[in-house]
C-alpha cells in the first residue's frame, strides 16, 4: 500500500514539474513549428512514461524493436492486460505515436492536454456514431504519418488470457494503407489487476512482431486479419 501512495504522489508530482514543458509544446503547436513540437512531445511523454514504470518496481523487457520501421506510420496492434500498458508502450517503443484510448482519460486533467498533443483519440465505445467519428480521425493521423496504438479488445483482460478482437478496429490500416505490428505484452496485469488497487513489482514482456503489409489485401485476407493478428500475439503471451 505504502508503495501505491508514493506512486500515485510521483504521478501528480512529476505531471506539476513538467507543467512548463507543456506550455513550451502548446506555443510550438500555435506557431506551426510541427517538428519540434512532435519531437518535444515524445521526448517529454516517454521519458514521464518510463519513470512511472520503473519507480513502481517494474522490469521491462522488449524483444523486436529493429521490427519497427524508422520512416512511415504503423498501426501496433496490442493486448491489453492492465492500466499500465500505455505508460508501457509509450516509454518503451521508441517510435513515436499516439493511443486509441478510452473516453474517461479525457476527463483527467493534464494527462488529456498530453495526450492530445500525442495525437491521441478518445472513444466512447458505448456511442456508435461517436466511435465511428473517432476512428476516422485516427485514420486521418495514419495518412498523415502519425503511427497509433489500438488495443482491439476494447477492455483489459487483467490476466494472460486473451479476448476477442473487435474486427472493426482493423479496419484503420486497411483505409489508410499502412502496415500493422502485432505486440504482445506479458505481465502487466501482475503491477496492478492481480492486487486489486495495489501496485506491485513484476516483469513485463513486450514482444514486437514482424510487420504485416495490408496494401493490396483481398477481401477473404481482410476478413481473416483480426483472427491472424490476435493468434500472433497470443504466442508470445
Amino acid at each position: 500500500m505504502f508503495r501505491t501512495i508514493l506512486w500515485f504522489i510521483y504521478f501528480g508530482a512529476y505531471l506539476l514539474a513538467i507543467y512548463p514543458k507543456m506550455l513550451k509544446v502548446q506555443r510550438l503547436a500555435e506557431i506551426g513549428n510541427t517538428v519540434e513540437h512532435d519531437e518535444l512531445t515524445h521526448q517529454v511523454a516517454q521519458k514521464w512514461a518510463r519513470s512511472l514504470v520503473k519507480f513502481a518496481g517494474v522490469t521491462v523487457t522488449v524483444t523486436g524493436q529493429v521490427k519497427v520501421p524508422t520512416e512511415g506510420a504503423v498501426l501496433f496492434v496490442s493486448n491489453h492486460q492492465g492500466n499500465f500498458d500505455i505508460p508501457l508502450l509509450l516509454g518503451y517503443i521508441e517510435k513515436p505515436k499516439g493511443f486509441i484510448a478510452k473516453i474517461e482519460l479525457k476527463k483527467v486533467p493534464l494527462i488529456r492536454t498530453w495526450m492530445t498533443h500525442l495525437n491521441c483519440v478518445f472513444m466512447d465505445r458505448s456511442d456508435i456514431r461517436q466511435s465511428l467519428k473517432v476512428m476516422k480521425q485516427a485514420a486521418d493521423y495514419l495518412k498523415a504519418g502519425y503511427s497509433m496504438v489500438i488495443f482491439p479488445e476494447g477492455t483489459r483482460s487483467k490476466s494472460d488470457t486473451i479476448g476477442e478482437f473487435k474486427a472493426g478496429s482493423l479496419k484503420l490500416a486497411l483505409k489508410a494503407g499502412i502496415p500493422i505490428i502485432p505486440i504482445t505484452i506479458s505481465g502487466s496485469y501482475k503491477i496492478m489487476e492481480q492486487n486489486g488497487t495495489i501496485i506491485k513489482p513484476a516483469d513485463v514482456k513486450i514482444t514486437l512482431h514482424d510487420l504485416i503489409p495490408t496494401a493490396g489485401l483481398s477481401k477473404e485476407e481482410a476478413i481473416e486479419l483480426p483472427e491472424k493478428i490476435r493468434s500472433i500475439i497470443e504466442q508470445s503471451v
